[in-house]
């Protein structure tokens, strides 16, 4: 039985040592071939063509230097203002981001109806909402699930410092800004451009920029709500942050 045991443990260490050096390879491509598609972006293709029976998809490649610096500062800006400093994981704002999501289970816990129950529900696993520099974000979107367990996250964090030590800054923000989503079916930041902007992404102004910037963590919400008071305003914070927002 022990001999079994070690066997299975063996092969779950093989697995997992190959799983990493698929991940590196991918990586190590990445940074000389343009990524024909994303992780994320395969999965959201097959719920759309689920759900629809049809793909609408806009999606073109754009060399970093036919991208907005509007939209890089704004992005950098809006999601991750120390992106040409760190190594890829900010501890400090992953630190918030924990308080952030234990205020909020409290929260929760204390507005639930204290009804007696049977049979308790289900545990949940821990999810840690927030935090991610682009870097954590790119290698979640490229290379990973979308689900939010600390084994995934622990995995991104790997994931994200292979990428800090194997890419340049410039060849992160390049990847980030052509896969990620900026709508139903919307991906990159040239298709973004075209489609709520009608122009190019090389000629993005701040407030475009700055909108789009904004739209980021929740891009189908804001898709359906142009008008959005907030989108407006939070889009004008962004563009004084613009100011100080240093991209590579």
């Amino acid at each position: 039985m022990m001999r079994g045991l070690l066997r299975w443990l063996l092969l779950v260490v093989i697995a997992a040592m190959a799983l990493q050096a698929f991940f590196l390879a991918r990586i190590a491509l990445a940074a000389v071939v343009d990524p024909q598609s994303t992780a994320f972006q395969r999965s959201e293709a097959w719920r759309i063509l689920q759900e629809r029976g049809r793909l609408p998809w806009r999606q073109e490649w754009v060399n970093y230097g036919q991208i907005s610096d509007q939209l890089k500062r704004a992005v950098i800006a809006a999601e991750d203002d120390r992106f040409v400093s760190h190594d890829g994981v900010e501890w400090e704002a992953m630190e918030k981001a924990w308080e952030r999501n234990a205020r909020a289970e409290a929260q929760a816990a204390r507005r639930a109806p204290a009804k007696p129950s049977a049979t308790p529900p289900p545990a949940h696993p821990i999810k840690l909402v927030g935090g991610s520099t682009i870097t954590q974000q790119l290698a979640k979107n490229l290379l990973l699930s979308g689900e939010r367990t600390l084994l995934r996250k622990g995995q991104e964090f790997v994931l994200a410092f292979a990428l800090e030590r194997m890419l340049s800054k410039q060849r992160i923000l390049e990847i980030y800004l052509n896969s990620v989503e900026w709508g139903e079916g919307v991906f990159g930041a040239e298709a973004a451009s075209q489609h709520y902007f009608r122009k190019s992404a090389s000629r993005l102004s701040a407030y475009e920029a700055a909108r789009l910037a904004v739209m980021l963590p929740r891009p189908r919400y804001f898709e359906k709500l142009p008008n959005s008071g907030y989108l407006a305003s939070r889009a004008h914070t962004i563009v004084a942050r613009m100011r100080a927002a240093e991209s590579p």
